[in-house]
């Protein structure tokens, strides 16, 4: 006979509350995450885009040491791509949170030439700026997309 603490019992629940057993997940996107932040006169445009780069390992390492390094993405998106996590004080973003990039409701709604706008336009009411071509070139901007890609794979 196994005997459950309090802890043990919390768990258990939460676990089972956040899997659903088959009932939607409690952490997955909602309405306003998934919602496209390329405004309506682009998006159609921007979905015509799409990444020049393969998948491969290489590709993504280039994407990994520019969102580690010169893009400084994990400034705002955390080593772990969830947006904000543990590195960020709460309170320091206003607006809307740094989008996590794990969730795959959002990784399936969003097309990389959508994502590829928002490196070059930024992305209005929230804190992301422009990066191309101020911090990275398009190549440089596709590499760093493939390393988004990454996180919403198993």
């Amino acid at each position: 006979m196994v005997a459950y603490g309090r802890y043990q019992v919390f768990l258990a629940i939460f676990v089972t509350a956040v899997l659903g057993q088959g009932g939607a997940s409690v952490l997955a996107a909602d309405e306003a995450v998934l919602r496209p932040r390329v405004p309506i006169d682009k998006i159609e445009e921007s979905r015509t885009w799409t990444n020049p780069f393969e998948a491969t390992s290489e590709n993504i390492e280039k994407g990994k040491a520019l969102f580690h390094g010169k893009a400084f993405c994990v400034t705002c998106h955390g080593k772990d791509g969830k947006g904000l996590g543990g590195d960020i004080e709460p309170g320091i973003v206003k607006g809307p949170l740094p989008r996590n990039f794990t969730d795959k409701d959002w990784q399936a709604a969003r097309t990389d030439g959508e994502l590829f706008w928002i490196l070059k336009n930024g992305s209005k009411g929230t804190a992301m700026a422009p990066f191309i071509p101020l911090v990275l070139t398009e190549e440089e901007a596709w590499q760093v997309l493939r390393y988004v890609r990454s996180f919403g794979q198993p």
